[in-house]
């Protein structure tokens, strides 16, 4: 089959001004280097070695936003280009959203299990992030607050968190809620 990167960030989520996220990017080879790409332009990080490589932005700016992928090369030749991953540098201005998991942190598989994000705020939306994955999991509106995964399978696993927004004239951001480990038995 054809050689596949994966790129997420971690933590995932809109970043703050001053704010800090690392680009993670790994593919089933290790014998080529990892390049990383903002807005199609190759950026002078080192090349990473091996099946996974981390990119860091610290004290983030505006400058910092923009459109990341990562390609796989060996000698001069790119083996494979990653999905492109939206990297957002924004103020929040909305309070910090509460996530919680219904029945509880352990399930056992095949349980019904339900997120909730809760933030102090009409209208605003949320987004329920899995760490490692590409792209949010699910947005969440505010009629519909809970995000039900049924039945529960072992790939389900891992650290959830959840960050809002509202859609006025521009987007506001919430900060990230506080992370929360799934665990299925």
């Amino acid at each position: 089959g054809a050689l596949t990167i994966s790129i997420f960030l971690k933590p995932p989520g809109v970043i703050p001004p001053g704010g800090s996220t690392t680009i993670c990017c790994s593919c089933q080879r290790d014998n080529g280097n990892f390049v990383l790409y903002k807005n199609g332009h190759r950026l002078p990080t080192p090349e990473l070695h091996g099946s996974r490589a981390e990119f860091s932005i610290s004290n983030a700016t505006q400058g910092d936003t923009g459109a990341y992928s990562c390609h796989y090369v060996d000698g001069g030749t790119v083996l494979a280009r990653s999905e492109t991953l939206d990297v957002i540098v924004q103020e929040f201005h909305l309070p910090k959203p509460v996530l919680s998991v219904l029945p509880g942190h352990e399930v056992a598989a095949g349980a019904y299990v339900i997120f909730r994000c809760t933030i102090a705020h009409s209208s605003a939306g949320c987004f329920l992030y899995l760490e490692g994955q590409f792209e949010a999991l699910h947005l969440l509106s505010k009629d519909r607050d809970d995000f039900n995964i049924s039945p529960v399978r072992k790939d389900n696993e891992g650290r959830y968190s959840c960050q809002c927004f509202t859609k006025s004239a521009s987007f506001k951001w919430s900060a990230v809620s506080n992370t929360l480990d799934l665990v299925v038995r």
